[in-house]
């Protein structure tokens, strides 16, 4: 695995390359990371995975500070998946040029979780932009779990007739029915419980409706 931490040189590396597989995440990697990432692998063996915790998809700096991060685990983990290409940027590198496309943000931005992270999709929104102008991948890995920000992102690449094609990938569960998601080391065991029963209750909601 070849590890960048300079844009620079990551495009000394792949400018040449016409199928990179992009998986973006914000480290703290687990299953669900992993699975995207497998699906990556089958479409293509220049697999490309970003670590990036994006501060403009924060609506509080402390909220920002918490979020988990053990990149020396995840670097290990993506070596033994066999992943071609890792890359650290920083914020110059991600955030001191101007983009080529301007930033689409959907109406539905406003809705559901959007209705109260005010800046957050905006964030995403301008971090993916980014992200796809320096890799311009052929292919992008994004999981259902995160299904207003999927949209959003699809919605973005639409309007401005980005040639990367969004492969929406199948949220991971635990045991519990929990989707897999690096905040979750931050639940105590109540709040995990009220995810699982959460989970139960729609599952079974929703048995109902299709009978």
């Amino acid at each position: 695995m070849k590890i960048f931490k300079n844009k620079l040189n990551l495009l000394k590396e792949i400018s040449k390359i016409k199928d990179i597989a992009f998986v973006p995440t914000m480290g703290s990697i687990h299953k669900g990371h992993l699975s995207l990432i497998n699906k990556a692998k089958k479409v293509s063996k220049n697999v490309l995975v970003s670590i990036y915790i994006n501060p403009k998809q924060f609506n509080s700096n402390l909220d920002f500070k918490k979020y988990p991060s053990n990149i020396n685990l995840d670097i290990n983990l993506l070596k033994k998946n066999k992943i071609k290409y890792l890359y650290l940027p920083n914020y110059f590198d991600i955030y001191s040029f101007k983009t080529k496309y301007p930033l689409y943000l959907d109406k539905f931005s406003k809705e559901l979780c959007g209705k109260f992270r005010p800046n957050h999709f905006k964030g995403v929104i301008n971090v993916i932009n980014r992200f796809l102008e320096i890799i311009k991948p052929k292919s992008i890995f994004l999981g259902m779990k995160d299904y207003q920000q999927l949209k959003l992102i699809k919605s973005h690449i639409k309007k401005n007739k980005i040639k990367t094609k969004v492969f929406a990938c199948t949220t991971i569960r635990d045991k519990g029915g929990v989707a897999l998601s690096s905040r979750n080391i931050n639940l105590d065991n109540s709040q995990i419980n009220r995810a699982m029963q959460l989970y139960k209750y729609l599952k079974k909601n929703k048995k109902k409706n299709n009978t």
